[in-house]
């Protein structure tokens, strides 16, 4: 009798502490909504009021001067964004798998040095580099290109190989040796051996090789230098927030905030169980 008694009174300790959790979560959940919230509701107003939450008049005009207006050409920054981050995506991740699968099955000198390196290096921020950076894309001629904010972003693809390396390091070398055996290469093992296994975190890298360059501001801020031909959705969009008349751009902010984020939300939910996979999980279990 005390025994179940004490049973009863453990499990109703436990649902309340659940409930308590669940409770503060959903409120930071709330919470957390409410800037989302607030854009989506504001993109809808004709005109911006401080005071208001909800728009005092309702209207679809902020859409559609987005891509009407030849001012703000905002359907041209969203191409340039858009090819951007298509283009880094394929690049950066080629680049960083096979820097991980190399990191993660061939031995070297200098190899651990190399990786506390690139690890070390990759805790600066790349802005501390920008003088640099823009000198050398004079010297290449490509200063006033789409295609040196390109470069600049898959350049630094390699030291981003840890989470690949760590996935690839769950692979059993087993398969390798069986491959080299019946006479493949170290190409034929990462092509047809690693690769095929690996679909987790090839999803993860392109998600995050996509997502990288499109909010960025300020590198592409810098390399645009003002020609308003190369400005991505961010630098865009921060034209329209330095206009005197804030009631009137804030909507059209806000609607171009909310049109931008539709690619990554579509992309993210898409491919959100790999994205965890690719996380937390291994290749092979057993």
């Amino acid at each position: 009798m005390a025994a179940a008694t004490k049973y009863r009174s453990a499990k109703v300790a436990k649902n309340i502490k659940s409930g308590i959790i669940y409770t503060i979560l959903v409120i930071m959940s709330f919470i957390w909504l409410i800037p989302f919230v607030y854009l989506i509701l504001q993109s809808f107003a004709q005109n911006f009021v401080y005071t208001k939450f909800a728009p005092e008049v309702w209207t679809f005009s902020n859409y559609t001067k987005l891509f009407t207006d030849k001012t703000f050409p905002f359907w041209r920054w969203f191409l340039n964004t858009l090819g951007i981050a298509l283009i880094n995506a394929v690049i950066q991740t080629i680049l960083t798998l096979m820097t991980s699968y190399t990191l993660s099955r061939l031995r070297f000198k200098g190899r651990q040095t190399l990786m506390k390196m690139m690890l070390i290096l990759g805790m600066f921020p790349g802005f501390l580099s920008m003088l640099a950076v823009l000198f050398i894309l004079k010297l290449l001629h490509l200063n006033s290109s789409i295609l040196g904010l390109v470069l600049i972003y898959a350049a630094g693809s390699a030291m981003g190989y840890y989470i690949s390396k760590g996935f690839f390091d769950t692979i059993p070398k087993s398969l390798d040796e069986a491959v080299l055996i019946d006479g493949g290469t170290k190409n034929t093992v990462f092509w047809k051996i690693i690769l095929p296994l690996s679909k987790p975190i090839i999803v993860y890298t392109i998600l995050m090789s996509f997502t990288g360059p499109w909010g960025d501001y300020m590198m592409a801020s810098y390399v645009a230098q003002g020609r308003s031909t190369m400005w991505n959705v961010a630098v865009g969009l921060q034209q329209l927030l330095s206009r005197g008349n804030i009631e009137t751009y804030f909507p059209r902010f806000c609607a171009g905030a909310v049109i931008t984020s539709l690619p990554i939300m579509i992309l993210f939910f898409a491919l959100q169980k790999y994205y965890v996979e690719g996380v937390t999980g291994g290749s092979v279990k057993g």
